[in-house]
């Protein structure tokens, strides 16, 4: 589920309590935690609604002027069920203190190591994790699209498998593009010699 930056800022501040979303299929469950760029958002609870029974105050707390804005942005998708989301600010993102450490004990490195390595081993394009890596800290902010062509995969592919990077501390992104975090600079330093005595080389 897409936020944006807007609605985020108003959901920190407790302005924004409600999302209205048009889906084919529902995409997010009650109780869930989505992770943001405000930090954690938490789902209190989803149920279906109709048009008209979207009010001001409703859309007030979608963060929209009033119910006719809400409903002509709702509108703008043809099929679908409606949805009225209850959603709140849960907690700071714990990637973001993640990835800002500079050095790890060598536990949480071996730990890191193996679930790159199993990126890697699960993948249908082989290893790529440190190939993105360096092109992250070869071509920082560099758009996805053009960043992707460096790594010669599609773009789609490229910023779903960078956010795998970012779930482990080691990307920050930006717009546009992506930067290394500390972490994964540090992670990147040691990680040929590390992936070296993992395969047996």
């Amino acid at each position: 589920m897409l936020i944006k930056q807007k609605q985020l800022d108003g959901i920190l501040s407790g302005k924004i309590s409600l999302a209205f979303r048009k889906w084919k299929n529902l995409s997010v469950k009650k109780d869930s935690l989505l992770k943001t760029s405000i930090g954690l958002v938490k789902i209190a609870d989803i149920t279906e609604t109709e048009l008209s029974q979207i009010t001001d105050d409703d859309a007030e707390q979608a963060g929209y002027d009033n119910a006719k804005a809400l409903i002509s942005e709702l509108e703008k998708t043809v099929n679908g069920v409606i949805y009225k989301i209850q959603l709140s600010f849960h907690s700071p993102d714990p990637r973001i203190d993640l990835r800002q450490k500079s050095q790890i004990t060598d536990v949480e490195l071996e730990e890191l190591t193996e679930k790159l390595l199993n990126l890697d081993k699960f993948s249908k394009q082989g290893k790529w994790t440190t190939k993105v890596l360096k092109a992250i800290q070869e071509n920082p902010k560099l758009p996805a699209v053009e960043l992707s062509v460096k790594v010669n995969k599609e773009k789609e592919w490229l910023k779903t498998n960078v956010r795998k990077l970012k779930n482990l501390g080691l990307t920050i992104s930006h717009e546009p593009g992506y930067t290394l975090s500390p972490l994964g600079e540090y992670v990147l330093s040691v990680l040929p010699e590390k992936t070296k005595k993992s395969s047996g080389v």
